[in-house]
């Protein structure tokens, strides 16, 4: 007699795992809000973020280049490639801002995943002199933001994140909490250039005297492989995202207007 052993292949066995769209987005930031896109692990991301004071702010500070202007200085560092993790300081206020990203859904070149689903959430510091606060608590602020984005081609990418923001202490009739949503998209107009834009939109009713100015903001965004730079025009100035959607007092369409540029350095490790 013959007897004969056969095999079943193990590679018909393995599951065929999902290849991930390409990146949405050249950054983790389309100006003022941020994107989906996360650090891969072991990847630190040095940021500044500048903006110039305003375009009618004055006669005599050139367009708002010699206004006081705010900046920040941000680094972020990737843990996993779905947990980004990441420190920020900013000029106005003495802001000192702990952040973290978190991919939830990741979009899919089969389609299986038609979006990317992120999460965007920040813990801030408000760290001028003890004397303006009455107690510690008072200092804290707090931002979460869901990120709904799709690479729909090579070329368009677009966003809608909605978020609420906290205040530990605001003015009497104020509101503690802000719920806003906002609208960003990326349009490459070359390989290396594209067109940004962005709105954010504060949703909870406040008395007229504290009610916020939607965001507005257009520009440009000049990418390499490790460097980013993007330039634009906005009517906001806080740096971060709750200080934004919360006060920010300058009407875009009044022309309280500011340039602006943020400057991203990527190093992997």
């Amino acid at each position: 007699p013959f007897v004969a052993f056969a095999q079943e292949d193990d590679t018909e066995k393995e599951k065929v795992k999902e290849k991930l769209e390409r990146a949405a987005f050249e950054s983790s930031s389309i100006i003022d809000n941020p994107t989906n896109e996360l650090m891969a692990k072991n990847a630190l991301e040095v940021v500044m973020s500048h903006r110039f004071g305003l375009l009618n702010g004055g006669t005599n500070d050139l367009a708002g280049f010699w206004a006081p202007s705010n900046i920040r200085i941000g680094v972020a560092y990737g843990i996993h490639d779905r947990l980004t993790i990441g420190f920020g300081t900013t000029k106005f206020n003495r802001l000192q801002d702990f952040n973290w990203k978190v991919a939830l859904l990741r979009q899919t070149r089969s389609g299986s995943m038609p979006f990317n689903v992120t999460y965007y959430g920040n813990f801030t510091i408000d760290a001028r002199s003890k004397e303006t606060f009455n107690m510690i608590q008072d200092r804290y602020s707090y931002f979460n933001q869901l990120i709904i984005s799709r690479r729909f081609s090579p070329n368009v990418s677009l966003q809608i994140s909605p978020s609420i923001s906290h205040y530990n202490v605001v003015e009497e009739m104020a509101k503690n909490d802000m719920f806003s949503i906002a609208f960003g998209g990326r349009i490459k107009v070359s390989p290396q250039t594209a067109l940004l834009f962005d709105y954010s939109q504060p949703i909870t009713r406040l008395p007229e005297m504290y009610e916020p100015e939607p965001g507005i903001s257009i520009g440009f965004e000049f990418a390499t492989s490790a460097h980013e730079f993007q330039l634009f025009a906005t009517n906001l100035n806080g740096l971060v995202a709750q200080k934004n959607y919360m006060f920010n007092n300058h009407d875009f369409f009044d022309g309280d207007i500011l340039i602006g540029f943020n400057i991203t350095r990527i190093y992997n490790f």
